[in-house]
């Protein structure tokens, strides 16, 4: 299945009191949806998820979905190390009506592979959702292999993966093998052109709330043939991507949209703000490519 091209893993907005915003999430919306946002990505680790409560997460999803109001997929970040608790999580996102589920590795308990497929398989059948697998070893500290995601890839409503292990052959393998239709997204920003040129369908996009048109803009070309102007954007966009993870994720992209007019507070404890020498480069880096937000 094809979510689209960008896909942002959207930021939860706080208030100055830490607590959820829910007008900050709907302007917040808006803005992604017009710039550049084919599909929204919310309570994932962009959307700070270790630190948003079940109920939380209830009320993140449904703002999205209402104020999406069908313009774009809505995929709610319903994975985590709980299996059971997963499946509650995904009933209840599925009830709100989001149009997919992202379910990330199990993190911390480091299952095996068939633990992982058993884990993934359980959670995708009791939903009629489309299901994204979510590879990330640097944070989970577990790997999705090759071959498990091929096998969960045969599962009826298990349509996608997004990969951010950065292990490009691995990734061409699972292209390679995986059913028609069943689409690989790049979890890295600075992946996405090599990942589109291996056959892959697009990005799970941190850099998207920032530089989202230019992104569009870069794989309207790669598709187009354009394959020169697209690498020289790739090259350009690149400088904005690294910045945007000087600080653990989503520091300096909450940073960043304040920058350009975006309110979405600042982070929650353990993580912490840019310092002022931070939010200097930030500023330096960010400040020449943005689109300036429009209430």
């Amino acid at each position: 299945m094809n979510f689209g091209r960008i896909l942002t893993a959207m930021v939860t907005p706080f208030n100055q009191q830490g607590e959820f915003c829910v007008d900050s999430t709907k302007k917040l919306v808006r803005y992604l949806i017009e710039n550049g946002s084919d599909a929204l990505v919310v309570g994932g680790t962009t959307g700070e998820s270790p630190t948003l409560s079940t109920e939380e997460k209830l009320v993140l999803f449904k703002t999205v979905v209402e104020e999406a109001g069908g313009q774009v997929p809505v995929i709610a970040g319903t994975g985590s190390n709980n299996t059971k608790a997963s499946i509650e999580l995904t009933k209840q996102a599925e009830e709100i009506g989001v149009d997919g589920i992202m379910l990330v590795a199990p993190y911390y308990n480091k299952p095996s592979q068939e633990g992982l497929y058993q884990h993934f398989k359980v959670i995708a059948e009791a939903t009629k959702l489309p299901v994204m697998l979510y590879n990330i070893p640097g944070r989970s500290a577990v790997t999705l292999s090759v071959e498990t995601t091929l096998r969960l890839a045969e599962v009826p409503n298990i349509v996608s993966t997004k990969e951010a292990s950065g292990d490009l052959d691995a990734i061409a393998e699972i292209i390679e093998h995986a059913p028609e239709g069943f689409s690989v997204y790049s979890g890295d920003d600075s992946l996405t052109l090599p990942i589109l040129a291996i056959g892959g369908t697009g990005v799970v996009s941190v850099a998207s709330h920032i530089v989202g048109g230019q992104m569009q803009q870069m794989v309207k070309n790669y598709l187009a043939g354009q394959v020169q102007a697209a690498a020289k954007e790739h090259r350009q966009l690149l400088p904005v991507m690294n910045t945007l993870f000087m600080a653990p994720n989503p520091t300096a992209v909450k940073a960043a949209l304040e920058l350009n007019g975006v309110q979405t507070g600042s982070v929650r404890l353990p993580l912490i703000p840019l310092t002022a020498e931070q939010k200097q480069e930030l500023v330096r880096i960010i400040k020449p490519t943005m689109n300036f937000f429009v209430s």
